[in-house]
């Protein structure tokens, strides 16, 4: 079983779980009053919100393979509402996303792609590490 073998939310959950335990993912004190994207009207109120990114990041590295901030930045975005304009896509905060891949860099998940394609990708110990979650 793995990444593929498990719905995401679940594997989100039990990722998620998992990355608490490792010292180097801590979410900092601004993550409470700051919106995840200007398409939001509040911030989010769920109490481990920053381990649960964490882990649909780290799982969208998985996936995609070399991945960027400006990629991801794109995942997740939203619609704005605009009141009585049309609604129009806003993308996320780069700064969130940015932090979760640099902790993930710190702990030894992630490396920079030094291939064509710019980006992050999951080491040997983040791919195993991925493929444990059961």
């Amino acid at each position: 079983m793995g990444v593929y073998d498990i719905p995401a939310d679940a594997y989100n959950k039990k990722l998620a779980e998992a990355l608490k335990k490792i010292e180097e993912f801590k979410a900092p004190g601004w993550v409470l009053f700051v919106k995840t994207s200007t398409s939001r009207k509040k911030p989010s109120d769920e109490a481990d919100f920053w381990y649960k990114r964490a882990a649909s990041i780290l799982r969208q590295v998985y996936i995609k393979g070399v991945i960027g901030v400006n990629r991801l930045k794109t995942r997740y975005g939203g619609r704005k509402d605009r009141g009585a304009k049309p609604e129009e896509y806003r993308k996320g905060s780069g700064k969130i996303i940015r932090l979760i891949l640099q902790q993930a860099e710190k702990a030894g998940l992630l490396e920079k792609s030094d291939s064509k394609k710019k980006g992050r990708k999951l080491t040997k110990k983040g791919v195993n590490f991925l493929e444990e979650i059961r």
